[in-house]
């Protein structure tokens, strides 16, 4: 009894897959890292061209500072994984660094080097919920493994765009993501005609979430530099090593998510909404 070519090519398949002629495709075990951390920086036009280059010379800075690099050092695995983007508005999302692997102080200047190699470019409008679930989206993207995963993000406003910014965040919290903020409440900016007043209160009720939590108000340019390293500090340090800094408040406060938030998250969403004000009085 003869078999049909198809069934020939199906058992010499076979035959050749077991005796390793044809590739048989593997999976490649993700590289463990203390801490995957996404920094999602604000770029929209409310920021000035000054503004934006201190924030990328404070990331970079940051990143290459003593403490920082020790904080890394101290976790289990002694590396951390970073990406870097800059957002506005809900389609406005652009990666500056990718995910890179930071373990030594050579690792930590490499990334400095491609956050001032160039400028930012400013984008309309403010959508930190699309910044949070871009920075969920990255997370899909990587080939490491964190004992952490953490979303980290400056603004200078609320949310006036996108889904609504608590539920983008709680969603990112029940993956087991940990959302920080950096609220930028400087009014340096080409207008404010958007800015809430107590920025640090919607960020610790509507952005921030996640065992830990916390956010870092920046009330004048000078002092961001000491703001990111704080927080990179408190993020990317291991267990012994936070018990034993948690001690030095240091000259910004820490202040951490909390139990009942009773702001407006959906504030900017009405501000936005009811901009006509502006046309209106003359």
């Amino acid at each position: 009894m003869s078999l049909p070519a198809h069934a020939w090519w199906g058992i010499l398949g076979s035959v050749a897959t077991a005796l390793g002629f044809f590739p048989v495709p593997q999976a490649y075990a993700a590289e463990p890292v203390d801490v995957e951390l996404v920094l999602a920086v604000d770029v929209s036009l409310s920021m000035s061209p000054m503004e934006l280059e201190i924030q990328r010379k404070g990331y970079a800075a940051a990143l290459t500072d003593k403490q920082v690099l020790d904080a890394i050092a101290s976790g289990g695995y002694g590396k951390v994984a970073i990406t870097y983007f800059e957002w506005a508005g809900s389609t406005s999302q652009h990666v500056i660094v990718p995910w890179t692997v930071i373990a030594s102080p050579q690792d930590a200047e490499r990334v400095a080097e491609q956050l001032t190699a160039a400028p930012s470019n400013s984008a309309r409008r403010t959508s930190i919920s699309s910044a949070i679930d871009f920075g969920v989206d990255l997370f899909a993207e990587t080939n490491f493994r964190g004992m952490k995963r953490v979303i980290d993000v400056s603004g200078d406003g609320p949310n006036n765009q996108g889904p609504a910014v608590n539920n983008s965040r709680d969603a990112a919290v029940a993956q087991g993501i940990i959302i920080n903020g950096l609220p930028l409440m400087t009014n340096g900016g080409f207008t404010s005609a958007y800015d809430v007043t107590d920025l640090d209160l919607y960020y610790t009720d509507c952005v921030i979430g996640g065992p830990g939590s916390f956010m870092i108000p920046v009330n004048d340019w000078e002092q961001f530099p000491e703001a990111v390293r704080r927080k990179l500090v408190l993020e990317l340090a291991g267990a012994d090593h936070l018990r034993r800094i948690a001690a030095d408040a240091g000259p910004l406060p820490v202040i951490y998510a909390q139990a009942r938030p009773q702001y407006d998250c959906l504030v900017g969403e009405k501000m936005w909404r009811d901009r006509s004000w502006m046309w209106d009085a003359r």
